[in-house]
C-alpha cells in the first residue's frame, strides 16, 4: 500500500480539507431590504397580481379598438337542386346548379349612446384599480415580512435571555455540589437546584424551537426551499430612541388617505361602477351605424332548360355579378324584455355598493392607524415601566444571589427570583420589539418605507 511520506504534501492536504469543509464557507446575511425586494421579485401572488394587470391592459385596448369599422370577407362554393336563381336572366328556374360566390363587409358605430367611449373610461379605470391592487398586495407582504423579521430578532433575543438565565443557574448547581460534597449543605439543596436547571434547559429548547420556527416563517413568506443557512442581519437597536410616537392619528390618517393603494383602488373601482351605470343608460339610446357590402359570384347550369346554353367564363361572371352596396341605418330600443331597465338598476346597485365599499375601506385603514398609535403608545409606556421594573430587580436578584450562596436563601425563593428576572427582560423585549415595528406601521402610513 502506498503511504504519504512527504511532511509538505500531508500538510498541504489538510489546509485543503480544511478550505472545503462547509464551515469555512462565509454565510450569506439577508438584511431587511433584500428580503422586501427578492419577496417582491420573486412572489408568485405579485406575479399573478401583474398578470391581472395585463388582462385589464388587453381589456383597454379592445375597448379602445371597439371604435374601428369591422371587416369581414366569406366565399362560399355551393350545389344547388330545384328552383334556383339564374343569374344571367335574375329568374328562379327549376335547375341545378353548381356557384360560387364572394363578399366582403365592413360595419362601424357612429352613435350608440356614448357606449363606447365610456366603456373606454370605464376599462381604465379598472386598469388603475388592479395597479393599485398590486401596489396595495406589494405593501401587504411587505408589512408580513418586516414582521416575521422582527419575529426572529425577538426570538433570538429571547433565546440569550434564556440561556444567560440556565448559565446563572448552572453555576449556581456547581457551587451547591460542592457545597454538598464538603458536607455544608444537604443534598436535598442539589435536587432542587437541578429541577431548576432541567426546567431552565427547557425554556432554551423552547426558544430554540421558537425561533427555527420564525425563521421558517420567513423563508416560506420569501418562498425559498428551506431555512437551512439562512442567517439575517442583526441591526444594532441600542441606538434607538424609544420615545412617544412623533405623529397622531388623524394626520396619519389624512397622509395614508393621498398615500395607499388601497384607497385609490376603491375610488377607481367607485368610478368604474358611476362609467358602468352611464353605459347601462346609454342601451336606451338609438344606435347609429354605417355599414357597406362588396360582393360578386360566378354559377354554371349543370341540369335544366338552360343547360346548353353557353356559359360566360369565371372571369367574366366575377366581372359582370360584382355589386356594392352601402347602408346608414338606425336601430332604436323600444322593448327588449325590461333588460335595459335591469341592467340600469344593476349598475346602480354596483355605484352604491362601491361606494360602501370605499367607505369600508377607509374604515379599516383608519382602525389599523388607531390600534399601531395604541400600541405604539402601550409599548413606549411598557418599555419605560419595565426598564425600571427591570433595574431594580436586577438589583435585587443580585442581592438574592449573593444571600442563596451563603445559604440565608431557599432554592425556591431564589427560583421565583430568577424567573422573575427572566420574565421582566423578556416583557422589556417585547415592548421594544413592539414598539420598532408598529413605529414602521406609522411611517409607512405616512408614505415613508420600510426601514430598520
Amino acid at each position: 500500500m502506498y503511504k504519504i511520506r512527504s511532511t509538505p504534501v500531508l500538510f498541504l492536504l489538510i489546509v485543503f480539507m480544511f478550505m472545503n469543509m462547509p464551515g469555512t464557507v462565509a454565510q450569506d446575511i439577508w438584511s431587511l431590504e433584500r428580503c422586501i425586494k427578492y419577496a417582491l421579485d420573486n412572489n408568485i401572488m405579485i406575479k399573478q397580481q401583474e398578470l391581472n394587470t395585463q388582462v385589464s391592459e388587453n381589456s383597454l385596448l379592445q375597448a379602445r379598438m371597439n371604435r374601428l369599422p369591422s371587416l369581414n370577407a366569406n366565399t362560399q362554393q355551393s350545389f344547388n337542386y330545384g328552383r334556383t336563381l339564374d343569374f344571367a336572366t335574375n329568374i328562379y328556374e327549376d335547375q341545378n346548379t353548381r356557384s360560387f360566390s364572394y363578399n366582403a363587409s365592413s360595419q362601424v358605430t357612429l352613435f350608440n349612446g356614448f357606449q363606447i367611449t365610456n366603456s373606454i373610461r370605464q376599462n381604465d379605470l379598472n386598469l388603475m384599480a388592479t395597479l393599485a391592487d398590486l401596489e396595495t398586495l406589494k405593501n401587504d407582504i411587505s408589512l408580513n415580512i418586516a414582521s416575521a423579521y422582527l419575529q426572529i430578532l425577538f426570538n433570538k433575543e429571547l433565546l440569550d435571555v434564556a440561556q444567560n438565565q440556565l448559565e446563572i443557574t448552572r453555576q449556581q448547581v456547581d457551587r451547591t455540589r460542592r457545597l454538598v460534597e464538603a458536607g455544608s449543605l444537604p443534598r436535598g439543596n442539589l435536587l432542587e437546584i437541578e429541577a431548576l436547571e432541567a426546567s431552565d434547559n427547557l425554556r432554551v429548547v423552547n426558544a430554540k424551537n421558537q425561533l427555527t420556527l420564525s425563521y421558517l416563517t420567513l423563508t416560506q413568506l420569501l418562498e425559498l426551499p428551506s431555512p437551512e443557512d439562512f442567517v439575517i442581519e442583526v441591526p444594532d437597536f441600542d441606538g434607538v430612541p424609544v420615545v412617544p410616537p412623533q405623529y397622531e392619528v388623524d394626520p396619519v390618517y389624512e397622509a395614508a388617505l393621498e398615500t395607499q393603494p388601497q384607497i385609490r383602488s376603491a375610488e377607481y373601482q367607485l368610478a368604474s361602477s358611476e362609467a358602468g351605470l352611464s353605459i347601462a343608460r346609454g342601451r336606451r339610446s338609438p344606435r347609429l351605424f354605417l355599414s357597406g357590402n362588396y360582393g360578386s359570384g360566378y354559377q354554371q347550369i349543370i341540369t335544366g332548360p338552360y343547360a346548353d346554353r353557353e356559359t360566360p367564363s369565371f372571369e367574366e361572371q366575377i366581372r359582370n355579378n360584382q355589386r356594392t352596396s352601402f347602408a346608414l341605418g338606425l336601430s332604436i330600443p323600444i322593448f327588449n324584455s325590461w333588460q335595459v331597465n335591469t341592467a340600469i338598476s344593476n349598475a346602480t346597485i354596483g355605484v352604491l355598493n362601491a361606494e360602501y365599499s370605499m367607505q369600508r375601506t377607509k374604515n379599516d385603514l383608519y382602525q389599523r392607524i388607531q390600534l399601531a398609535y395604541t400600541d405604539v403608545v402601550a409599548a413606549h409606556e411598557n418599555y419605560l415601566a419595565t426598564g425600571k421594573a427591570l433595574t431594580s430587580i436586577e438589583e435585587s436578584f443580585r442581592h438574592m444571589e449573593q444571600r442563596f450562596e451563603v445559604g440565608m436563601v431557599t432554592t425556591v425563593e431564589f427560583n421565583q427570583a430568577l424567573n422573575q428576572l427572566g420574565m421582566t427582560r423578556s416583557e422589556l423585549l417585547r415592548a421594544k420589539y413592539e414598539y420598532l415595528f408598529k413605529t414602521n406601521v406609522l411611517e409607512f402610513y405616512m408614505g415613508n418605507p420600510i426601514a430598520l
